[in-house]
């Protein structure tokens, strides 16, 4: 009974509602600096789409980074949190469009080009839904190949907020504090992969993600995170344990 209680659509909506309102006083009560946001800005200016991107364990403030004009779509899951995430940023005038660039990608895919190619904004978690933490998965490659448009990456930090022991360290910022948020350089995937290009735009988009999201921490003064061990040894460590 208590599990179809937390699965009603009721709770859902209250959380969702609690979640919004959560991140709207964290932002009107933090001081925040915004660093490198030129390029970006303009895009948000002239109505230029683009692939929003930043790690999963980095969402709860980005309903706040981007214009309030700007027409944006975010890639949530159908897991039981995205319902929730769907309903929070819709108090904030986001849109949702549920799928994963993994598990039956293809319609997903197929709903974040349709936004692109009406100029909205594409919004991604590369990481996301479930990992591994830090580590770009093909998805945003292929979609900023079929639409020719740039991925700008973007993270935030908080000097009052701290990492849960979650999958992807999900970092909670709390109110009253000095938060930052560092915007990346455009970063343009070409439309064939010729000489390993996809690889190299998948690296320069993990790296500078994992660069701006570290830089935050350092600059707040929290402990950065660190990527997710990948290497073969990691893993059959993993399996054995």
């Amino acid at each position: 009974m208590f599990r179809r209680f937390l699965k009603s659509d009721a709770i859902k909506g209250l959380a969702g509602l609690l979640a919004a309102l959560y991140i709207w006083v964290v932002y009107r009560t933090s001081r925040w600096t915004v660093m490198n946001a030129a390029q970006a800005h303009r895009y948000l200016a002239n109505e230029d789409p683009f692939i929003l991107a930043f790690w999963h364990g980095r969402l709860l403030m980005m309903p706040t980074v981007v214009l309030k004009k700007s027409k944006v779509h975010v890639l949530i899951s159908h897991h039981a949190d995205g319902e929730i995430i769907s309903r929070a940023i819709g108090h904030w005038g986001q849109k949702s469009i549920r799928g994963s660039t993994s598990k039956g990608a293809l319609p997903a895919i197929k709903d974040m080009l349709r936004v692109l190619k009406d100029r909205e904004i594409a919004v991604i978690t590369p990481d996301g839904p479930r990992g591994p933490r830090m580590r770009v998965q093909d998805g945003v490659i292929r979609m900023a190949a079929m639409s020719g448009v740039p991925v700008i990456p973007v993270s935030f930090s908080s000097t009052r907020g701290k990492c849960l022991s979650s999958w992807d360290r999900f970092f909670v910022a709390k109110p009253f504090g000095k938060g930052v948020v560092l915007w990346g350089d455009p970063i343009h995937v070409p439309r064939k992969n010729e000489n390993g290009a996809y690889d190299k735009a998948k690296k320069e988009i993990e790296n500078q993600l994992t660069e701006l999201t570290q830089q935050a921490d350092t600059l707040c003064g929290q402990v950065p995170v660190e990527p997710e061990d990948c290497s073969p040894s990691q893993e059959n460590k993993n399996k054995v344990m």
